[in-house]
């Protein structure tokens, strides 16, 4: 079940750098994008950098907005992640194509992509001269949600493999996220 993540918490959604499903809708029109360069930059209110390429057709969903949606994927969904991201949705409408089930942000106009374990609704923060120079889009989260069986006391907690999130290498390849590890306490 889709809970709420507490906004000042929600950076621990990305912080162990998950492929993220790029999802942003204007003028009728709707479209969801693979991108592996998605980090969290601040705190509170919390921000992240989304790296989204000029040619990209939901780069101008995006500018013509303001939003974004950024949907994590997971292990069950990597075949859907590699055609999302190898694909164009400017001539082809990828909901239709791949089966999605898109659900309406509950802040923003884009749209949630259903089956994923996270989910965090975005507003850009214009800053013209990095998006034109870098293609990176500073963005600020205004809702955040994670998967229940998932995600618990603020954390990633993986109920079952096929909800790992995946993580990018090259070519059609994937990690998952692994083991979790603690740390013991610092003893002085």
């Amino acid at each position: 079940m889709r809970v709420p993540v507490d906004l000042a918490k929600s950076y621990r959604l990305l912080n162990h750098g998950p492929v993220c499903l790029v999802s942003a809708a204007a003028g009728g029109r709707q479209n969801v994008m693979a991108a592996a360069w998605v980090m969290p930059l601040d705190f509170d209110p919390p921000k992240f950098g989304v790296v989204v390429a000029c040619e990209a057709f939901t780069r101008e969903l995006v500018e013509a907005s303001g939003e974004l949606t950024l949907s994590i994927p997971c292990r069950a969904q990597v075949d859907l992640v590699q055609a999302l991201g190898t694909t164009s949705g400017r001539d082809l409408d990828k909901a239709a194509r791949y089966g999605l089930t898109l659900t309406p942000g509950s802040r923003v106009a884009a749209p949630l992509v259903e089956g994923c374990v996270g989910w965090l609704e975005c507003r850009v923060v214009p800053e013209p001269h990095i998006e034109a120079a870098y293609d990176l889009f500073i963005v600020e989260a205004v809702a955040a949600f994670a998967e229940d069986s998932a995600f618990q006391n603020g954390r990633w907690a993986f109920a079952r493999d096929e909800q790992r999130t995946l993580h990018h290498v090259a070519g059609g390849s994937y990690f998952v996220t692994g083991e979790a590890v603690t740390a013991a306490p610092e003893r002085l």
